[in-house]
C-alpha cells in the first residue's frame, strides 16, 4: 500500500508544478516570444524524460535515486505547464478568424493521442522483451527503453522547434 501511494504521489508531483511552469513560461512567451519558450520547455521535458531512463537504481544509489526521480517529475510538470498554455496561444494566434476554437482543440486532442501512443510503446516493449528475455526483463531493466527511445523524439522536436516562426500576433507586437 505504501509503495502504491508513493507511486501516485510521484506521479502527482509533476501535476503540482504545472501551474508554476505556466506562469513562468507564459511570461517568457509574452516577453521574448513563443519560439524561445517552446524551445526551453521541450528541452526540459525531453531532457528529464531521457534522464529518467538512466537514473541509478535504489540498490545502486540508495535514497538519491527516488529523489532524482522526483526531481525529474517536477521538471517534467514545470515544462508541461509552460508548454500547454503556450501551445494553445501559439495555435490560436496562427488560426484563421472563425477557426480558433477548432484549431486549439487539437492541442488537447494531441495530448490524448500522445498518451495512447506512449501506452502502445510500453505495451510493445513489454511484449517484445517478454518473448525475448522473459516477463521479468521489463521490470528489471526494460522499462528504461521507452525513456531512452525518447532521446530520438527529443532531437526531432528540437529541430522542429528551431524551424518555428513567431506567431503573427507576437511579430506584430
Amino acid at each position: 500500500t505504501a509503495g502504491y501511494i508513493a507511486a501516485l504521489a510521484l506521479f502527482g508531483a509533476g501535476f503540482a508544478f504545472r501551474p508554476i511552469g505556466a506562469l513562468v513560461f507564459g511570461r517568457i512567451g509574452d516577453r521574448v516570444g513563443r519560439k524561445g519558450a517552446f524551445l526551453v520547455t521541450v528541452v526540459l521535458m525531453g531532457g528529464a524524460t531521457v534522464l529518467i531512463g538512466i537514473l541509478p537504481s535504489y540498490a545502486t544509489a540508495g535514497v538519491i535515486s527516488p529523489i532524482l526521480l522526483l526531481l525529474m517529475r517536477i521538471v517534467q510538470g514545470f515544462a508541461l505547464g509552460g508548454e500547454y498554455g503556450g501551445a494553445a496561444i501559439y495555435v490560436a494566434e496562427h488560426a484563421p478568424p472563425g477557426a480558433r476554437g477548432r484549431s486549439t482543440s487539437w492541442v488537447q486532442t494531441s495530448a490524448a493521442f500522445g498518451l495512447f501512443a506512449a501506452l502502445l510503446v510500453i505495451l510493445l516493449t513489454r511484449l517484445a522483451l517478454g518473448k525475448a528475455f522473459g516477463p521479468a526483463a521489463f521490470d528489471a531493466w526494460g522499462w528504461r527503453i521507452p525513456f531512452l527511445f525518447s532521446a530520438g523524439l527529443l532531437a526531432v522536436s528540437i529541430y522542429m522547434r528551431l524551424k518555428l516562426s513567431e506567431s503573427p500576433a507576437f511579430a506584430a507586437m
